[in-house]
């Protein structure tokens, strides 16, 4: 998760946010360390994400603008739709109350920690 201000644009943090994917450990042998496709809406449509993706092996899904519609990347995105809709069910992150980034960043991975634990069967 990353917080930048508000009228910095999306597509700016691609190439950052997909960096610093951790390596995955596992205790059954080597893992991907990285993710195999990466899906995007039109927003980041640019030939400079696409050359970064490909170079470290990542296949681009990214939808073209004026080619493509928005609903076929409907099934893949609402999984990201219903965990923002999670974490706005906190007060504290539909509205920002705070003026650093950082606290921000704090509630946000706050809220996902409890969302994770209220998802985990009891």
């Amino acid at each position: 998760m990353g917080v930048t201000g508000a009228n910095t644009h999306d597509s700016t943090m691609l190439q950052p946010l997909v960096a610093a994917i951790p390596a995955t450990k596992s205790r059954r042998g080597p893992r991907p360390r990285k993710p195999g496709k990466l899906r995007a809406d039109k927003g980041y449509d640019y030939d400079i994400h696409r050359r970064w993706l490909r170079e470290r092996g990542i296949v681009p899904r990214i939808a073209r603008r004026g080619i493509e519609r928005n609903d076929r990347l409907g099934r893949y995105r609402w999984k990201i739709e219903r965990t923002i809709a999670w974490l706005t069910g906190y007060r504290r992150m539909t509205i920002r109350y705070e003026r650093h980034g950082e606290h921000f960043a704090g509630f946000l991975h706050l809220a996902a920690a409890l969302t994770c634990f209220k998802k985990l069967p009891t």
